[in-house]
């Protein structure tokens, strides 16, 4: 698990981009393509971009004491390809039934996160990536993770 700290902060303060999928896989390669493009960014002192790869649960560690996550991955069954998608937390868990299966690792992590979770659960997002990344739609989704993070936009933004 790679991080990368635009500077020290408070963990308390801290916002994190978890950007996870598996960067062999193109299909599954969204999550990684959007890290290293975040690494490359000039962030806020308060952002803390993680590549959490596949690490599901282990993930935790990064959630607990943050003000707000942001996760960034590949999702199917959203629509059409090259289109970004946000959700909040509990509309993963309900929507995901039928349509993120691939990724059960997040999704168990967050059914069971506020039955684990010490201390106040953060504000959870996930940006998702319908179909294979490419240049346009990394930089689009790797924005809106930072708007996310930067709590410029949250609930509001569903691009249809």
């Amino acid at each position: 698990m790679r991080l990368y700290r635009s500077d020290k902060y408070t963990l308390k303060d801290m916002k994190r981009i978890i950007c996870i999928g598996n960067r062999y896989i193109q299909s599954d390669s969204a999550g990684p393509c959007v890290y290293d493009y975040l690494k490359e960014q000039n962030l806020s002192q308060d952002i803390e971009v993680i590549d959490g790869g596949l690490h599901g649960i282990d993930l935790l560690r990064f959630i607990e004491g943050a003000e707000r996550v942001v996760f960034v991955d590949s999702i199917y069954g959203f629509g059409n390809s090259n289109k970004v998608v946000v959700m909040e937390a509990k509309d993963i868990v309900s929507e995901s039934v039928n349509r993120y299966d691939h990724s059960a690792g997040l999704l168990y992590l967050l059914q069971i996160l506020p039955h684990i979770c010490e201390g106040d659960i953060p504000y959870i997002y996930l940006v998702g990536i319908e179909g294979l990344p490419n240049n346009d739609i990394v930089k689009k989704a790797a924005c809106i993770a930072v708007k996310i993070a930067d709590g410029v936009c949250g609930d509001f933004y569903h691009e249809k």
